[in-house]
């Protein structure tokens, strides 16, 4: 039986609530959510939201019924607010750490950069951390300590109200006219946010080489997610239209991006880098570039030389075919024997030549 991931769930109510409510529109938090998305990432074991819920009366209905513990903070000490919460919570986080061994998971619900500590302690201790919190309210601080962050405005089911226009001057009615002429006129589609396609296969390809250089064994799908995720913990295939990271990779592998094989496990595909192809192409675009450029026996600066790459194939990015820099690029196309390249002490830069085909 495949062993499963337990999660121990912590909430900084207030924060989450009232930063959902303040940044979206005065919309009610609806916690189902995020119990959705951790149902898909394991079993959940402990439910925990700290806050003073005397003013959270409908919120401590909507939690209980789907099982959270709530654990009272008072925040009102006479005419001072305290808030107690955050003590409270990393407590009890760092205690259940040390007292239930079979917890793996711990998934903390706020956008405090207060209790990046607490993530770096549960991180020390060996155990996975998965942050959660609004968009807007989450400090920049946080989302790369943890292994994983999930913006809860972009989680499935939590609708969004379109942002308010500013208040202006009312404009004058239209006549009856002017009306009929508007209602007829095509109104244009809603523009959907663009997706850096491009450069995401840029990064999938920079770390499949990486993975590749560094140990030398086979890069399964799952062990390159894992990579992405540490790279950028906020990272998730649906941000760029894609249902699953497998759909993700299909793609890329269509595009002579990856290729992908079976791998160890049903669902884990090897994925790699073409060997051929496109990756021959670009040296030979680089050859041709450098004669051209630099005529019959002149050098070519290594400066500039991206660009003059780009005229000549606006698609050109050394990033997909898997090096981290054009000098990384003209390096292996040295290296395969397409130009020469030798540093310059005078110029101060990399000279290139072409080596004949």
């Amino acid at each position: 039986m495949e062993q499963e991931d337990r999660i121990a769930l912590f909430l900084d109510y207030e924060n989450l609530a009232l930063g959902f409510r303040d940044h979206l529109g005065g919309t009610a938090f609806d916690f189902r959510p995020i119990a959705d998305a951790l149902a898909e990432r394991g079993r959940v074991v402990v439910r925990r939201a700290y806050a003073d819920w005397s003013y959270f009366d409908e919120d401590r209905r909507m939690l209980t019924r789907s099982h959270v513990e709530l654990i009272e903070i008072p925040q009102r000490m006479g005419a001072s607010r305290k808030n107690a919460a955050d003590i409270k919570m990393a407590v009890d986080a760092v205690e259940l750490a040390f007292e239930r061994d079979y917890i793996s998971t711990f998934v903390i619900c706020t956008g405090d950069s207060d209790f990046t500590p607490l993530v770096h302690k549960l991180r020390e201790l060996n155990k996975r951390v998965v942050g959660v919190g609004v968009e807007k309210s989450t400090s920049a601080l946080l989302p790369p300590a943890c292994d994983e962050f999930l913006f809860y405005d972009r989680l499935e089911g939590v609708e969004v109200p379109p942002a308010r226009s500013r208040r202006t001057r009312p404009a004058p009615l239209p006549s009856q006219a002017q009306q009929a002429a508007q209602e007829n006129e095509p109104q244009p589609a809603v523009e959907e946010p663009v997706r850096d396609v491009e450069a995401l296969a840029a990064l999938v390809a920079q770390t499949v080489a990486g993975l590749q250089g560094s140990s030398g064994g086979e890069v399964t799908a799952s062990r390159l997610k894992r990579t992405l995720l540490r790279k950028d913990p906020t990272f998730t295939e649906s941000d760029y239209g894609f249902r699953t990271f497998g759909e993700l990779l299909r793609h890329l592998a269509e595009h002579n991006v990856v290729e992908l094989a079976e791998g160890p496990a049903k669902g884990d595909p090897e994925v790699s880098l073409p060997e051929h192809g496109d990756r021959e192409s670009a040296f030979g675009l680089l050859r041709t570039v450098v004669a051209d450029v630099g005529g019959e026996g002149g050098a070519v600066a290594l400066s500039g030389l991206k660009d003059q790459l780009r005229r000549a194939r606006p698609d050109f990015s050394e990033k997909k075919l898997g090096y981290r820099s054009f000098l990384q690029f003209c390096k292996a196309a040295a290296t395969a024997g397409a130009v020469h390249l030798r540093w310059n002490p005078d110029a101060d830069d990399y000279l290139l030549t072409p080596q004949a085909p």
